[in-house]
């Protein structure tokens, strides 16, 4: 099957396994996380605005702080 015949929701779980894989591969060699994050976000808005625009891009970075605050991104989360 190819991705054009995956549904959207395959399709981000393929990706983000893709990105999953490298991360890891990365961290195996050696490469600091800090590292890692700065090069993949550097890459994600580079291509972003490559393919929507500085100002479309700049809208939905405004958008992160929140989305940051509320937990979005917390994948181990601790409750009191």
């Amino acid at each position: 099957m190819e991705f054009t015949e995956l549904n959207e929701k395959s399709q981000k779980h393929a990706a983000l396994r893709y990105i999953i894989d490298a991360w890891d591969e990365a961290l195996h060699d050696g490469i600091e996380p800090e590292m890692l994050a700065n090069a993949s976000l550097f890459a994600a808005l580079s291509d972003l605005v490559a393919m929507y625009g500085e100002d479309a891009v700049s809208k939905m970075a405004d958008r992160l702080s929140r989305r940051i605050q509320h937990g979005e991104f917390t994948l181990n989360r601790t409750t009191q």
